[in-house]
């Protein structure tokens, strides 16, 4: 079952952030708190939305969407960005994964949005597996920058 995330999920969703960034292997650059996660998602203006992926069986949390919108200047619509999938290890190869994807992929239909799109890590075979079975495939042609930390501060004139 996928469902909304509500307030009372931020300690869960906060802990399974750091179980994927663990798993990523980068468990060090996860300095979110969940203060943080809490007025992301459900404060005034939210930046991001989170969706929940719950047991049949005991209804408990086993995986997480965390997603905001985009848009795209070429097609004049929104998109989504997932910025992450997380279904813990020992519920894997249950479908919540894909039901997780699935239920974004219905947003975007239902809502006229154009893209669904995420990121992936170059040596996570598992997942770019999963990916591609569900009909995605890799943009190739474009390479992600980023500007951070002391780079970041000197652009901007700190």
């Amino acid at each position: 079952m996928i469902r909304t995330a509500t307030v009372e999920d931020v300690p869960v969703i906060h802990a399974m952030i750091r179980e994927l960034a663990d798993y990523e292997k980068a468990l060090h650059e996860a300095r979110a708190t969940e203060e943080q996660l809490r007025r992301a998602l459900f404060g005034e203006h939210p930046a991001a939305y989170a969706h929940l992926a719950v047991s049949d069986e005991d209804g408990e949390p086993v995986g997480f969407a965390l997603w905001f919108l985009n848009f795209s200047t070429w097609r004049g619509v929104h998109g989504v960005y997932l910025e992450d999938l997380y279904v813990r290890p020992e519920r894997r190869g249950g479908g919540h994964g894909k039901a997780l994807l699935a239920e974004l992929a219905r947003i975007c239909v239902e809502r006229g949005y154009g893209r669904l799109e995420w990121s992936v890590l170059n040596w996570n075979a598992p997942s770019i597996a999963f990916y591609e079975s569900l009909g995605a495939r890799p943009q190739d042609e474009w390479t992600v920058y980023r500007l951070s930390g002391g780079a970041l501060a000197e652009l901007g004139g700190a």
